[in-house]
């Protein structure tokens, strides 16, 4: 599983920017993109960069250069995409139990808006009426994604409207002739089974005779990617097909044209990211043998917030002989990336490279421990170029106010 970015070059990143390291792969993102792009050619369907996943300036740019739009979970998001280049109108913001201050800013940049509360489509209402299209998220209430931390649809989850309080949002909507223009829903993330999708839409279905100046519909996003050898991802094509069928054979929707968007964000960045780090220190305590490596929680959390699997392969020695290692980072606390994991034989110096590291590697990053954040890296036509420097102690002093 050596990915889009040979070990060559994973090596020669390490070398020449130091470890540890988040490298990407430009390339693969745009291969990405077009898979989706091409699935879905034959419905008029945008896609908006889920851009929580990895935010780095230079990403974002990147992804405009190739013709996807962008979405945004804070209003600071919506900044940097507008810093990036892109148009309001290829900016969505789709919020959450935030301010309504950060609406307003919203609506003051001119990018679409998702509405996910009663108090906030209130509030909207009586300030903006019917002058500024906006979107209502609806918790669909289905169980989806690979686990709970990751699931938002669910009866449970405090994202989005429940669609039992449909008769409160038509209320709201009569009083203050509010124009929805979009009704939107997100699951869950490492969604595999297509038929997920076509159930929410079922659910928006039914919803289509209440706002009959509605123009999109809005599927979020939480495409698979394959984490472990052998996993597969999301079969787009089709995914595509399936969603088709069903605007098709559902009464409330043949015949009408609506424009379809999706939120991919995992999906788009995930695969093209790497962590790089370096063997520390080889404990063997009998029974378990330890690999530390200089990183931790604080560098990529996943797998300890979300017992998430990362391959992780010895780049220094791919043809030793295989061991059993448990991979830890160097935090005062529990970080173990990896237990147990059969690894080609490791040795002090080593570069250890984590694998599907792009979405919520850095994005999550903190100084715990007062630990320095990874530089990141761009492989673009080949070539490496630095995105952002590694931190310095200045960086950790920076912002504190000393007497």
């Amino acid at each position: 599983m050596t990915g889009s970015l040979s070990y060559e070059q994973l090596l020669a990143a390490a070398k020449e920017f130091g470890t540890p390291v988040y490298v990407y792969h430009a390339e693969k993102i745009k291969e990405q993109y077009e898979k989706l792009v091409s699935a879905f050619a034959a419905l008029d369907t945008q896609f908006f960069y889920a851009c929580k996943a990895l935010t780095n300036i230079n990403v974002l740019r990147y992804v405009k250069s190739i013709g996807c739009n962008i979405d945004c979970s804070s209003i600071n998001e919506v900044k940097l995409a507008l810093h990036a280049g892109f148009e309001p109108q290829k900016i969505l913001y789709t919020s959450n139990g935030i301010a309504f201050s950060e609406i307003e800013e919203a609506v003051a940049a001119g990018v679409h808006i998702n509405i996910d509360s009663l108090s906030n489509l209130e509030k909207f209402g009586k300030k903006y009426g019917s002058t500024y299209p906006v979107g209502i998220r609806i918790r669909p209430n289905i169980m989806a994604g690979g686990n709970l931390k990751i699931s938002t649809g669910h009866d449970t989850s405090k994202f989005g409207i429940p669609v039992s309080q449909l008769h409160l949002i038509k209320d709201m909507v009569a009083a203050n002739g509010i124009f929805i223009r979009t009704l939107h829903i997100h699951t869950g993330s490492d969604i595999k089974d297509a038929d997920v999708f076509v159930q929410g839409m079922e659910v928006l279905f039914e919803l289509l005779p209440h706002f009959p100046e509605l123009e999109v519909i809005d599927l979020g996003g939480g495409f698979k990617v394959p984490y472990q050898p052998g996993e597969t991802e999301t079969d787009i094509v089709l995914l595509a097909q399936k969603i088709s069928d069903a605007f098709a054979a559902h009464p409330q929707a043949a015949g009408q044209r609506f424009k379809l968007w999706f939120e991919p964000g995992k999906y788009l960045v995930s695969q093209c990211g790497y962590l790089l780090t370096e063997v520390t220190v080889l404990k063997d305590t009998g029974a378990i043998t330890f690999a530390a490596v200089n990183s931790g929680l604080n560098h990529l959390i996943r797998p300890m917030m979300y017992d998430a699997y990362h391959h992780i392969e010895n780049i220094s020695n791919p043809g030793g002989p295989e061991k059993v290692y448990t991979v830890t980072g160097n935090i005062c606390e529990t970080d173990t990336f990896a237990a147990d994991r059969p690894l080609n034989e490791i040795r002090e110096g080593d570069i250890l490279a984590f694998y599907n590291a792009g979405a919520y590697g850095f994005e999550m990053a903190s100084n715990y421990n007062s630990r320095f954040k990874p530089a990141e890296v761009l492989y673009q036509e080949g070539k490496p170029r630095l995105i952002r420097r590694r931190d310095e102690m200045a960086d950790l002093l920076r912002n504190l106010v000393e007497e």
